[in-house]
């Protein structure tokens, strides 16, 4: 059977990883920037920031999901079954990750003082899983290219 060439697909991927790299730092300068100068609610840089941090979590979240599609509908395509390399597990860790930050977020409340350092938890967790993540795309995009 004769397949279309997938390398659009990967090349959305790469995009798409590059983006998510990018909110990851952008979520983390953000973030320490919030924490470190500890400003009340009302100031209004600090609203600016959180909304900001915000949106890019939210892009970072759809980003993510998409390379999780990206990766099934591609290796699918191109293989006819999952599980070829460590990339998988990576990119479920990432996807796991990504999903618990979110959720951990929208807990941060006063009345709820594990939420934070749950949070902060999952994205220094999430930053060893991008490297992982990364790491394993690359050897296996040399699988795709001619």
């Amino acid at each position: 059977m004769h397949l279309p060439s997938f390398l659009w697909l990967w090349r959305i991927a790469a995009w798409a990883m590059g983006f998510t790299v990018l909110a990851f730092v952008i979520q983390s300068v953000l973030g320490w920037q919030m924490r470190s100068r500890r400003l009340s609610p009302a100031f209004a840089p600090w609203k600016k920031q959180r909304s900001l941090h915000v949106f890019c979590g939210w892009v970072m979240v759809a980003l993510v999901g998409l390379l999780l599609a990206i990766g099934i509908v591609g290796t699918l395509g191109h293989f006819g079954s999952l599980g070829h390399s460590w990339h998988l597990p990576a990119g479920l860790s990432v996807t796991a990750l990504v999903a618990g930050s979110a959720w951990s977020a929208h807990q941060i409340h006063p009345l709820r003082p594990w939420a934070r350092p749950l949070h902060l938890g999952l994205n220094a967790t999430l930053l060893v899983a991008l490297v992982w993540v990364t790491a394993t795309g690359w050897t296996v995009v040399q699988k795709y290219l001619p």
